[in-house]
């Protein structure tokens, strides 16, 4: 369980690096836009974001 837990998280920092490699000023433009946002909404969009990876985690197992 531990190995898959460390490559779940290499492949988030690989997808995370990938967005700030290839699109720089869009992830810039995007960040900039969710610092507008309330800390309410951004819990939300948050906690849509957990939902949805577990719900296709849970369709992939």
């Amino acid at each position: 369980m531990t190995h898959e837990f460390t490559a779940a998280l290499c492949l988030v920092l690989v997808l995370e690096g990938l967005f700030l490699f290839a699109a720089p000023q869009v992830w810039q433009r995007m960040a900039e836009q969710m610092r507008q946002l309330e800390p309410r909404q951004l819990r939300v969009v948050g906690g849509v974001m957990m939902a949805a990876g577990l719900l296709a985690l849970k369709l992939v197992n």
